[in-house]
């Protein structure tokens, strides 16, 4: 799998992963996350234009998707039950992530990615993301506790840091 930055000419692929995400998440009880058609060709396309937003291949086809963005975050500024791994360091945050069902190792292929960039990656999910929450734990990160998004919509926050230096900050 590769992973490069997502570009516009991406968006129509782009978006047939997040509507197979979103199949995903309702088949497996997520009846609430992801609603109204989010993330949105427009939370996307600003994704790019930011340069966060990344596509993973598989065989030359978009095959994933996810952002990366660099701390702060201010949805994580506060946290409930819980408390950060490290609340000191900056970290990456992944939000969006999606892949086709039938590309399987896709979010291996980003936490890679994500940990060759930063030893302190932060992200969240719905309760309801059972898929998700199994991924975390098997990939090693540590629920730390809710947070809120601007909405004032919940979600359990997971952290991993890492004790290896990343190539590029070495």
């Amino acid at each position: 799998m590769i992973i490069r930055p997502a570009r516009r000419e991406d968006l129509p692929s782009i978006q047939a992963v997040l509507k197979a995400a979103r199949g995903i998440m309702r088949s497996s009880g997520n009846l609430h996350q992801w609603t109204d058609e989010y993330p949105s060709e427009t939370v996307v396309l600003q994704d790019i234009v930011s340069g966060v937003g990344y596509v993973v291949l598989y065989e030359g086809l978009v095959a994933g998707y996810f952002a990366m963005l660099p701390s702060p975050d201010p949805t994580y500024a506060r946290i409930d039950g819980g408390e950060w791994l490290d609340d000191k360091l900056p970290y990456h945050v992944i939000h969006r992530i999606g892949s086709l069902p039938e590309v399987h190792g896709v979010f291996a292929a980003i936490m890679d990615y994500a940990f060759s960039v930063d030893r302190n990656i932060r992200i969240d999910t719905h309760r309801d993301n059972r898929i998700m929450q199994h991924l975390l734990d098997r990939h090693g990160f540590s629920y730390c506790g809710i947070i809120y998004l601007l909405s004032g919509d919940e979600r359990l926050a997971y952290q991993r840091l890492t004790r290896q230096k990343c190539i590029d900050n070495q």
